[in-house]
């Protein structure tokens, strides 16, 4: 039979009350009773309701966060900002994969809401404006919402593609080829925007398009092999990747089918600048987000909301930096740019 809070009581000759308090307000009760409770509820091996103590509430102590794609590197670093600075303030994160799908995000969206939580996290797999989930606080993280009405921390992409795209032009590559996923991600949109911006500057330059489905490793590794086998006259010599997914993918699919030597033929640069990054094979040149910044501010709006609902939307953007590494034809690794806005 569960022990239940008035078997506690009993136990520790309190009220109801009292041990309800040490459970949920243990800086309002005397110390010595403090310890007696506690006492009492290891001995009878007294477990908490959680359940029922959401439903009086109204919130749970969980944070929702729904992700593009949980595999990837650098949703996993922005998680465990938000994990981090969840637990400071009493919270845990609970983690979704939209998979970039729109049904798989409104199904956790709706999952979310139904626990209780007290707020979502959100990178949206498609652009919304400000209606993600009636009734929970919302911040979007790594987006932002086009009518600025929901909170959000996000990064410059579009400076980040200009970075990578003038970084490839000043070291004399004219055929660049920009590796992407769907247009429905903004992150890929903003990136392509900011190397078409740095290419506007070269009259001699040209941009090529590679449209993919997703952003992966495998996706890059069919890119990379398709380029390597292309006549050497229809080749880019330097390829801007939206992830460092697709860049290593593309290193390998070069690397594995074809005669494709990196950065001799064809400088390479990804995006997120993922841990690996620098231990592939040719060390990979990417455009670095503050990942765990990201999560961590992420959480920290989130907190800020909830305090006050009817604060304006405070929107976070930060800027990206450039590590150059021997992908792009650097010696030793590098950073430009970089910073909060």
């Amino acid at each position: 039979m569960a022990v239940s809070v008035k078997d506690v009581a009993a136990a520790a000759g309190v009220s109801v009350g009292t041990v309800s308090n040490v459970l949920n307000r243990p800086q309002r009760v005397a110390p010595e009773t403090v310890v007696r409770v506690q006492a009492a509820i290891s001995k009878l091996g007294f477990k908490r309701n959680d359940a029922a103590r959401q439903l009086r509430a109204g919130r749970s102590r969980s944070i929702g966060m729904v992700v593009l794609d949980g595999g990837n590197p650098f949703f996993a670093e922005v998680a465990r900002g938000a994990e981090q600075r969840a637990a400071e303030a009493g919270m845990s994160v609970l983690l979704g994969n939209s998979d970039q799908s729109e049904d798989r995000e409104a199904a956790y969206l709706d999952l979310f809401a139904e626990q209780r939580v007290n707020g979502i996290l959100l990178t949206p797999a498609v652009p919304k404006g400000a209606a993600y989930a009636a009734g929970v606080p919302i911040v979007l993280v790594d987006a932002e919402a086009a009518d600025g009405a929901v909170p959000s921390v996000a990064v410059d992409d579009v400076q980040g593609g200009r970075l990578a795209t003038a970084h490839l032009l000043e070291g004399g590559r004219r055929r660049i080829a920009f590796v992407g996923g769907p247009p429905s991600i903004r992150q890929v949109v903003d990136r392509l925007e900011g190397a078409r911006r740095a290419l506007a500057d070269v009259p001699d330059a040209t941009l090529e398009v590679i449209e993919l489905d997703a952003l992966t490793v495998l996706r890059g590794q069919e890119a990379g092999e398709w380029i390597a086998r292309r006549p050497l006259s229809e080749r880019p010599d330097a390829i801007f990747c939206a992830n460092d997914l697709l860049a290593v993918g593309v290193l390998q699919g070069a690397a594995i089918f074809g005669d494709v030597r990196v950065p001799e033929d064809i400088a390479l640069v990804g995006y997120d600048d993922i841990d690996f990054a620098r231990s592939t094979v040719v060390p990979l040149s990417s455009v670095r987000q503050p990942a765990r910044e990201i999560g961590a501010t992420g959480v920290e709006l989130l907190l800020e909301l909830l305090a006050d609902p009817s604060a304006p939307a405070r929107q976070v953007r930060f800027s990206p930096e450039l590590v150059v590494r021997a992908s792009s034809g650097g010696t030793d690794a590098r950073t430009a740019g970089g910073g909060l806005r």
